[in-house]
């Protein structure tokens, strides 16, 4: 950050899964706003140790980037809702021209280091990602590639085939539509047609 940075260039763990990006220094003591992927930001408020890399070389920040190259390891000393954000204190970061100096720094966590869901019924989209679509019938129905938030509920984008042949299928992620999920099996089981 200074000269003397305060953390160690890392390699970025095999289980890192983006989670947000630093927006801006907040106040004057080195706390940085955070902008959150996801609306609960559970995975970012209950982990100590986040991983940052340089912003995405597609954006503007990009270019002025200069606080560190690669992924760095970075220790949380606290993390709390303020207004409708999340702002965080990082160890080693005391100031707001430290703070500044980390605008655009993607966030990234270990997934084992995501806090455990509260319900059986629960998951994280991180973990539904590559599991394969199955019906009742047995049909094969593609690989969950991205899911989307309409609001009331999460909805599986779930691609069968490969290139110009491949089929989307858009399945609600709800009990009416899925009878499973198995996470050791990498399966889910749904209650939905080819033809649909």
């Amino acid at each position: 950050m200074t000269d003397a940075q305060p953390w160690q260039a890392v390699v970025l763990p095999a289980d890192a899964v983006a989670v947000g990006h630093v927006q801006d220094a907040w106040g004057v003591h080195g706390w940085v706003r955070v902008h959150s992927l996801s609306a609960s930001a559970d995975a970012l408020r209950h982990a100590r140790r986040w991983f940052l890399t340089p912003p995405d070389a597609a954006t503007p920040r990009a270019r002025a980037f200069d606080a560190f190259d690669g992924a760095v390891e970075v220790t949380v000393a606290q993390v709390r809702w303020h207004g409708d954000g999340l702002v965080a204190r990082l160890e080693g970061v005391g100031e707001r021209t430290q703070a500044e100096r980390l605008r655009g720094a993607r966030i990234h966590i270990a997934r084992a280091d995501f806090p455990p869901t509260h319900d059986p019924d629960e998951f994280y989209w991180v973990d539904l990602i590559g599991l394969s679509v199955v019906n009742r019938e047995g049909v094969v129905l593609g690989v969950v590639d991205d899911l989307l938030s309409t609001g009331p509920h999460a909805v599986l984008c779930v691609r069968h085939g490969q290139g110009g042949d491949a089929v989307q299928r858009l399945i609600p992620f709800v009990r009416a539509y899925v009878d499973a999920v198995d996470l050791a099996a990498r399966r889910i089981a749904v209650d939905w047609q080819p033809d649909y």
